[in-house]
């Protein structure tokens, strides 16, 4: 059986970008290596997981497109939903996410907002699909 485990996001540090997370959106944090170049936060049946670009590089020696606020986002999101999109959204941006989209309610009913996280990864902030 094979089982959705873990997301990586390979960040320019792994603290802040946990606690980004953690002030945005109220996820409780797993861990932090002691050289703070890795990290997990608990968000549901899945671990959100941060490397940092250091230890990305040493993994991946070929390279790999890093992610920022200067360049477009990746073609990717990380989805969260929430009953309330605009009081979440409101304390994603607080922590200092970037806005990338207005919340709109889609034909289906659905709620949705996008934002950038501080490493420029896209984020959808939704109600549930019903």
């Amino acid at each position: 059986m094979i089982k959705f485990a873990y997301t990586i996001l390979y960040v320019n540090d792994v603290e802040k970008a946990i606690s980004f997370y953690e002030k945005a959106f109220a996820f409780n944090r797993k861990f932090v290596t002691p050289d703070n170049d890795y990290g997990e936060l608990l968000v549901g049946e899945t671990t959100l997981s941060f490397a940092s670009l250091k230890l990305a590089k040493e993994n991946l020696k070929d390279g790999f497109v890093e992610s920022n606020l200067n360049n477009k986002p990746f073609g990717i999101e990380i989805g969260f939903t929430t009953e309330n999109v605009d009081e979440t959204l409101k304390n994603a941006l607080d922590a200092g996410a970037t806005i990338v989209a207005n919340p709109k309610t889609k034909p289906w009913g659905q709620i949705v907002a996008y934002i950038r996280d501080l490493d420029g990864f896209l984020i959808e902030i939704c109600t549930p699909m019903v």
